[in-house]
C-alpha cells in the first residue's frame, strides 16, 4: 500500500523555458507563503475547432525569471474556469474547486464537482471527497477569510439552458467539512451571475460586477454585464456567545455549529463541525449591497475582468475587460479594453484610476539643455555683434553652433510608458506579489476571430512607472485589426473629435499604415463589430456520429457493438454524450433515445407517446395492452443502450458528479431546438 501511495505521488519538476502555452480561463495564484507564482489548467481553441483542456500546474519565480512544470500521477482532470485559493496554512496550500471539460471535438462536454488540495511543500495533489459539498459548475469564485474558503455563483449548462447560481459555501480548512448557507427570502443578496470578482477584506468579503444571460421565451438569450457592489459582512463569535451544541439548520444569517466528533451528517442545509474558534459560537453571515453614489467615479460597465487582489494596500486591482453592445441578432458591438483600475475594499469602497505616471526626468533634462542653449546662444550673439556689424551682416546671418543631444525625437518615443500597456483584452490573469502586479493572456476577438494572447508583463504598483513585458506575444494580429483610442475616452468632446479624425484618416488611407495602434501607444480600448459567436461552444457540432434514419424509424446514435471491449465501451460513450446533444437530430430520434442519467422510467415518461404509436403500428392491441406494448418497446430501446449509459455515468463521475445531479440534468430532458449555452469566455 505505502509503495502505491508514493507510485501515485510521484511528482516530476521540469524547468520550462517561459509561461504556459496559449490558454484562456486558466487560474493564476500568488504563493502563500513565498514569492512564487501558481498558474493550474486553462483551455484553448485553435482555428480548427479543436479544443486543448490542460491541468499542467506551473510555478513563476519573479526572481529568477524562471517556469517549472510539475506533473503527478494523482491531479484534477484537465479543465478550465475553475476556481482556486491559496491558505498559508500547513505549510502551503492550493485549493481547487470545480471547472468545465470539452473533449477535443467538442462532443463531449461536462461541468467538475471535485475537489482539490495541491501541497506546495511536495507539489502533490489530494482529493478531498465529502458527502456534503456544491454542485458541478463553472465560472464561480472562491475567497479565503480566516480560515474559511468562501464559494459562491457560477453557471452549470448541461447542454439544456444554461442556469446561473446565487448559492453560498463555506469550508472549514480545519475540520475539512463543507456547509451551505440559506438566507430567508426577505433578505437581499446578489443575483445569479459567474465572471465576477470576489475578494477577501477585513470585514468579510466583497463581490463586485459578473456576466450571466436573460432567458426570456421564445427569444434569443441575451448576455447581462453586472456591475453592483456586495460585501458578505462576516462576523466571528465572542469568547462569551454560547451556542446549543446539536446542529441547526443553516437558515438566515447564522450558522451553527457542531462538536467536534459528532456522528450527525444532516443536509446539505445543515450544519458541519467548524474549528476552534466557531465550536461554541455562531458565524454570523449577511449580504450588504454597497451603493454608489451617482455622481461616483467608476469603470466603464464591463465583464471578463475579474479582479485581484493587492494586499499590501487593501485594494483590488481590475485590468481590461470587454463591453458588449447586443443591440439585434446580427450585430454585436464590442470594446475591449486594457485601463487599469483600484478599489478600495475598506469603508464604503472607492474607485481609482491607475494611471501610468508621465516621464519627467528626459523633460527636465531637455528644458535645462534648452536653457543652456539659450545661454550660450546669448553669449556668442555679444561676442560676434561687433564682427558682424564692421561686415555689414544681419541677423538672419547668424547661425550659433548647434548643440548635439542623445535626446532624439525617436528616444522621446520610446521612452513613452504609454507604449508599454499590453493589448485590449478580457479574461486576463491577474495576480498580485507584494506590490507588484503580473498579467498573462487573455482573449481579443475581431470579427468572426478569436485570439488567445500569450504575452506575460508586470507592474510595479507602489510606482506606476511603466510596464515589463516579460514574455512578448506569439500571436500575430493583422494591421489594422486592433483600433485603439486615446486615454481621454472620458474626457472632454474636443478630444473625442481627433480621436474620431485620426481614425477617418486612418480608414481613408492617410495614416501612417506602419504604426502598430495594437500595441496601445496611448489607447485603453479597442472597437469592433462582429458577428455574435459563441466561441468554443459545444452546439451547433457536426453530425458526422450520426447515422442515416432509415424510413421506418430512426438508427442508433452509435454503431452497437456486441460485446465491445472496455476502451471501445468508454469511445463509444464518449461519442454518445456529445451526439445525445446535439440539437439539430429529429424529434422522433430525440423522442427514441435515452439521455445520460436517465433511468427507465424517466425515459419511457418523456417518450411515452412515441412508443405507443409505433406499438399501434406493429398490432391491433388496444387500452392497457397497446400500452405495455409501447413499454416493451422503449424498455427493449433502454437496454440496448444500458452499457453505453452506465459508461457515461462513470465518465461523469469521475468529473465529481453524484447519482442525483445526473438524474436533475436527465430531468431537464434533450436539448430543443435552437437552444444555445451561454458565451463560455464571459467567465
Amino acid at each position: 500500500m505505502r509503495k502505491e501511495w508514493e507510485q501515485a505521488h510521484t511528482v516530476t519538476e521540469e524547468l520550462v523555458e517561459g509561461p504556459p502555452s496559449r490558454r484562456a480561463n486558466a487560474t493564476l495564484v500568488a504563493c502563500p507563503i513565498g514569492n512564487h507564482l501558481w498558474c493550474i489548467g486553462g483551455e484553448f481553441f485553435s482555428e480548427d475547432g479543436r479544443a486543448y483542456f490542460y491541468n499542467d500546474v506551473f510555478r513563476y519565480t519573479p526572481d529568477k525569471d524562471e517556469w517549472r512544470k510539475f506533473v503527478s500521477p494523482t491531479c484534477p482532470g484537465p479543465r478550465s474556469a475553475h476556481a482556486v485559493v491559496a491558505s498559508p496554512a500547513a505549510g502551503g496550500k492550493l485549493f481547487l474547486f470545480g471547472g468545465e471539460f470539452s473533449s477535443l471535438h467538442q462532443n463531449t462536454f461536462h461541468h467538475y464537482r471535485d475537489f482539490w488540495c495541491f501541497d506546495i511543500t511536495t507539489h502533490s495533489w489530494d482529493r478531498i471527497d465529502t458527502k456534503i459539498r456544491p454542485s458541478a459548475r463553472s465560472g464561480h469564485r472562491m475567497a479565503i477569510w480566516k480560515h474559511f474558503i468562501v464559494l459562491f455563483g457560477g453557471f452549470y449548462d448541461p447542454g439544456i439552458t444554461t442556469r446561473y447560481l446565487n448559492d453560498l459555501w463555506l469550508f472549514d480548512t480545519q475540520e475539512y467539512k463543507w456547509k451551505q448557507v440559506e438566507f430567508k427570502e426577505t433578505e437581499t443578496k446578489p443575483s445569479p451571475r459567474s465572471g465576477f470578482s470576489f475578494l477577501p477584506c477585513a470585514d468579510g468579503i466583497i463581490l463586485h460586477g459578473g456576466y450571466c444571460k436573460e432567458f426570456a421565451k421564445g427569444k434569443r438569450p441575451v448576455g447581462v454585464m453586472l456591475d453592483d457592489t456586495w460585501l458578505l459582512k462576516v462576523a466571528l463569535p465572542s469568547a462569551t456567545d454560547a451556542a446549543p451544541a446539536s446542529p441547526t439548520t443553516m437558515k438566515g444569517t447564522a450558522i451553527s455549529s457542531v462538536k467536534p466528533g459528532s456522528k450527525s451528517q444532516g443536509t446539505s442545509s445543515s450544519s458541519a463541525a467548524s474549528g476552534s474558534h466557531t465550536s461554541h459560537g455562531q458565524l454570523a453571515i449577511k449580504w450588504e449591497r454597497r451603493k454608489r453614489p451617482s455622481d461616483a467615479y467608476a469603470p466603464t460597465l464591463r465583464s471578463g475582468c475579474t479582479m485581484t487582489l493587492w494586499a499590501a494596500k487593501a485594494t483590488g486591482i481590475l485590468f481590461g475587460g470587454v463591453t458588449d453592445e447586443d443591440t439585434n441578432e446580427e450585430t454585436l458591438e464590442s470594446v475591449f479594453w486594457n485601463d487599469l483600475y483600484g478599489y478600495q475594499l475598506s469603508g464604503k469602497g472607492k474607485w481609482s484610476s491607475m494611471s501610468l505616471k508621465k516621464p519627467k526626468e528626459k523633460g527636465a533634462k531637455l528644458k535645462g539643455v534648452k536653457k543652456k542653449q539659450k545661454g550660450k546662444d546669448a553669449k556668442w550673439k555679444a561676442q560676434n555683434s561687433d564682427a558682424e556689424e564692421e561686415e555689414g551682416g544681419g541677423d538672419d546671418d547668424i547661425r550659433s553652433p548647434s548643440i548635439v543631444t542623445e535626446l532624439t525625437t525617436d528616444d522621446v518615443h520610446t521612452s513613452d510608458p504609454m507604449l508599454t500597456i499590453p493589448l485590449p483584452r478580457y479574461n486576463a490573469m491577474l495576480a498580485v506579489l507584494r506590490n507588484t502586479l503580473y498579467i498573462y493572456g487573455g482573449i481579443y476577438e475581431r470579427g468572426s476571430r478569436e485570439y488567445t494572447l500569450d504575452d506575460f508583463h508586470s507592474l510595479q504598483l507602489d510606482k506606476m512607472e511603466r510596464y515589463l513585458c516579460l514574455k512578448a506575444s506569439d500571436v500575430i494580429i493583422p494591421d489594422g485589426e486592433v483600433e485603439s483610442s486615446s486615454d481621454d475616452y472620458d474626457g472632454d468632446d474636443d478630444d473625442d473629435d481627433d480621436d474620431d479624425d485620426d481614425m477617418d484618416d486612418e480608414s481613408e488611407g492617410g495614416g501612417d499604415s506602419g504604426t502598430d495602434r495594437d500595441v496601445g501607444e496611448s489607447g485603453n480600448f479597442g472597437v469592433v463589430q462582429r458577428e455574435p459567436m459563441l466561441v468554443g461552444n459545444r452546439e451547433g457540432m457536426s453530425r458526422t456520429a450520426l447515422q442515416e434514419a432509415p424510413p421506418d424509424g430512426p438508427a442508433p446514435l452509435i454503431e452497437m457493438e456486441s460485446n465491445p471491449s472496455k476502451d471501445e465501451l468508454r469511445s463509444q460513450a464518449t461519442a454518445f454524450m456529445g451526439v445525445a446533444k446535439d440539437t439539430t437530430r429529429s424529434v422522433e430520434d430525440v423522442q427514441s433515445t435515452p439521455l445520460p442519467g436517465e433511468t427507465l422510467a424517466m425515459f419511457y415518461a418523456r417518450s411515452r407517446e412515441h412508443w405507443t404509436q409505433k406499438a399501434h403500428g406493429n398490432s391491433d392491441n388496444k387500452g392497457k395492452q397497446l400500452r405495455r406494448d409501447g413499454f416493451a418497446l422503449a424498455q427493449e430501446r433502454f437496454d440496448a443502450y444500458k452499457p453505453i449509459l452506465m459508461e457515461v455515468e462513470k465518465i461523469l463521475q469521475e468529473a465529481g458528479l453524484d447519482e442525483e445531479e445526473m438524474r436533475r440534468g436527465a430531468a431537464g430532458g434533450p436539448p430543443s431546438a435552437g437552444a444555445s449555452g451561454s458565451s463560455r469566455n464571459r467567465r
